[in-house]
């Protein structure tokens, strides 16, 4: 684990050269098909060095949650370990590792016609009016979520008009417990100012591969918008918005920057909260080889 512009993907393919291991990323923008640039997706010769598994398997137009993430991983590590290697899952989605190491609640799957309502309803009336709603059935979840994120408020209505029982009722049964011995470890930047210099750099680095181009073919689609969980990948709304004449060119860099600082920032407060976590360090300038090697024994150190 560890946040973006970490170094995860150059430690998980040393890791496969060195160990009898397959990887399955951990990367909710990295499954879709065409979408490469701007989730630095490893490229053609990493991936011949080490194959990833959950890595282009979708079109950008169907969405994919942590329940049909858990359901593919699950399936990958065993035939992965029927094979006599061990999976290594490497990513920064931590919605993605908590939902497979914790399980996940028996909550009611998406409703289009109900969906489709709550939308209407918040054109009509304004999410504060359905964040009002929410506060009185369920006033946990209210707390938890924001009046201005509609994805979270929309599903924490949705499922209390499936079911008539609230978010916080049905996430306290879990589920499906991991049927692996895990050891987690996680690329933990000391210095913060150094993080967001690779996260510029990386950006400025996509731009110059052809970031907007990418995105120009996806805006030409016509059946994909600004509401997808594809597009509303960091880099990818900003660059999107910039190409829809929202926002000049400036401001998308700034923007996109900006979003993948805060992108981090999350990840980085996930793995302050984590439980058992090993720490690993983040390899930087002249020292990089030798930080990367340093991170390979300790997990071989600590898996055996």
């Amino acid at each position: 684990m560890g946040p973006t512009a970490s170094g995860k993907t150059e430690l998980a393919i040393r890791m496969v050269e060195q160990h009898n291991c397959e990887i399955i990323s951990v990367d909710s923008a990295l499954i879709y098909r065409g979408m490469d640039i701007g989730t630095a997706k490893p490229n053609s010769d990493e991936q011949a060095r080490a194959p990833h598994h959950l890595i282009d398997i979708l079109d950008p137009a169907v969405a994919y949650s942590a329940a049909d993430f858990r359901r593919d991983a699950l399936v990958l590590m065993a035939e992965i370990v029927a094979r006599g290697k061990t999976p290594l899952l490497v990513g920064g989605t931590m919605l993605y590792f908590k939902a497979l190491i914790d399980g996940l609640s028996p909550l009611p799957g998406a409703d289009p016609l109900i969906r489709a309502e709550i939308e209407a309803q918040a054109d009509e009336l304004g999410w504060q009016y359905l964040h009002d709603q929410l506060a009185e059935f369920d006033p946990v979840s209210a707390k938890r979520i924001h009046p201005n994120d509609p994805q979270r408020l929309s599903r924490a209505i949705e499922v209390y008009r499936i079911s008539g029982k609230s978010l916080t009722e049905l996430t306290k049964t879990i589920d499906n417990e991991l049927p692996f011995d895990v050891a987690q470890f996680a690329i933990y930047p000391e210095d913060r100012a150094v993080l967001h210099q690779r996260i510029e750099a990386r950006f400025q680095q996509m731009l110059e591969l052809g970031f907007e181009q990418e995105v120009k073919a996806l805006y030409d689609r016509n059946d994909l918008n600004v509401n997808l969980p594809s597009i509303r990948c960091v880099g990818y709304r900003q660059m999107w918005e910039y190409i829809d004449g929202t926002m000049d060119y400036d401001e998308m860099v700034f923007r996109g920057i900006v979003a993948t600082r805060q992108l981090a920032k999350r990840q980085m407060t996930w793995l302050r909260s984590w439980n058992d976590l090993n720490r690993l360090y983040t390899p930087i300038g002249d020292s990089g080889e030798e930080t990367l090697q340093q991170n390979i024994d300790s997990i071989r150190n600590i898996v055996g």
